[in-house]
């Protein structure tokens, strides 16, 4: 019997939106899957360093991509860079000789023979973070390649898929007819860009926001349905992922670090020695090694501002996943509280100001951080391996997928830093409350 992993992605829905009314497929799901109780996001909580752990099973400090911007060295000069560019996977090849320290999951199946197919509505950045040298396919509105990263033109690419639900539908269809069907992939990713960017544009918890869930909930159950009349063909064991890469929390305050340097006397304006990268709920902090005398004074301002939740460096850099190299001084995960915003949805954060003139999206949604909120994307899980209709709260991220995914398809994970989640404790079964 042939063996596929199906993995849908809705991005950025918490893991306690996920009910009966708000998403009824999703609700449906969980009374025979495995639901995860204990899930995390990785450090930064945003997509495109989520899909970096995804596709290898290792965090940052393995796999090389910090966050969803970073800074480069270039010659002499630290330039930030916007992961999201459909071009940046091929820039930082060209800047460092190579993109990821490890193989994602895409190279990994094809040195077996096997293809994945990735169908992605989020960024074109992050969708290239899947299999950013071309092992399997990748389909982005911005940007569509076949193995070997030949660009596909028109009728092969997804260029009339919108980042709406409408979007997600189209995408939701292509997927079924390519990947489910069509070249019948060994892994097949449908990653939605609802309710991430519903989310990102509204107060958290209206009927914005709300449309956006069931609507993603709503590709989903088409998902299942086309997956469900494969297995009763009897001829595929398929293992069925639905899940999300980070949750979201309500922007209170937004942050310009940068000018806080300059008003601090850290540093003169538009000087790229010393820079704040925003990744939502948090930043990534660059120092030239040219000014590697600076970085007490740094951490020690860092500290007394009230805004910055946890400086992390040092031990606490690595207990997040990150290292201090290529330049980077220590990352800030901002303010966090569990205070309700105006539709009663706990958590609100501070905010990092983006660069490069993208919306502060103050009173929306937002992420990034560590805050308890952010940090909860839901799992559910249902296939080989895995108990119907229960629960388990051990703990489990988003790099544990890869090796969970690789033992079902019978290909090594060697090397992966994640752990299989096949026969993990359960506390609970029956239909979930």
């Amino acid at each position: 019997m042939k063996r596929r992993a199906i993995v849908v992605v809705l991005d950025g829905l918490r893991r306690d939106m996920v009910g009966p009314e708000a998403t009824p497929e999703l609700h449906r799901f969980g009374a025979v899957a495995t639901r995860f109780a204990a899930h995390r996001s990785v450090f930064p909580s945003a997509t495109r360093v989520v899909s970096a752990c995804f596709a290898t099973g290792t965090l940052p400090a393995q796999h090389g991509l910090q966050g969803n911007s970073v800074a480069l060295m270039e010659g002499s000069t630290l330039v930030p860079h916007d992961v999201g560019r459909p071009d940046f996977m091929d820039h930082w090849r060209a800047v460092r000789g190579h993109t990821f320290a490890v193989p994602t999951m895409a190279e990994r199946l094809a040195r077996a023979g096997l293809e994945a197919m990735v169908f992605n509505n989020v960024s074109p950045g992050a969708a290239r973070a899947h299999d950013p040298d071309g092992h399997g396919w990748i389909f982005n509105r911005a940007c569509s390649f076949a193995p070997t990263l030949r660009r596909l033109g028109a009728g092969e690419d997804i260029a009339d898929v919108t980042l709406d639900t409408k979007g997600d539908r189209l995408l939701t269809t292509y997927f079924l007819d390519r990947a489910l069907a069509g070249h019948e992939a060994a892994l097949g990713v449908l990653w939605f860009g609802e309710p991430d960017h519903s989310q990102h544009e509204n107060i958290l918890g209206s009927p914005a926001a709300m449309a956006a869930i069931a609507g993603a909930d709503a590709c989903f159950g088409a998902v299942r349905r086309a997956v469900d009349a494969r297995r009763a063909a009897g001829q595929e064991d398929i293992l069925l992922i639905a899940c999300s890469d980070h949750g979201h929390q309500t922007v209170d305050e937004v942050i310009d670090i940068d000018a806080a340097f300059v008003a601090a006397g850290l540093k003169a304006a538009g000087d790229p020695s010393l820079l704040a990268v925003s990744n939502g709920t948090s930043a990534l902090i660059y120092l030239h090694p040219d000014r590697n005398e600076d970085a007490a004074a740094v951490l020690a301002f860092l500290r007394s501002c009230s805004w910055a939740g946890s400086v992390l460096e040092g031990d606490a850099l690595a207990a997040v996943g990150q290292v201090p190299v290529d330049s980077l001084l220590c990352a800030i995960a901002m303010r966090s509280d569990d205070r309700p915003n105006e539709f009663g949805v706990p958590g609100m954060s501070a905010a990092a100001k983006p660069f490069a003139g993208k919306p502060d999206r103050l009173g929306c949604g937002q992420h990034g951080g560590l805050g308890a909120w952010e940090q909860m994307p839901f799992l559910m899980i249902e296939g080989d391996g895995f108990r119907q209709a229960a629960l388990s709260d051990e703990p489990t991220s988003v790099i544990d997928l890869a090796p969970t995914i690789l033992g079902h398809l019978g290909i090594s994970a060697e090397g992966c830093e994640g752990q299989p989640m096949q026969q993990r404790r359960v506390v609970t079964a029956g239909h979930q409350g």
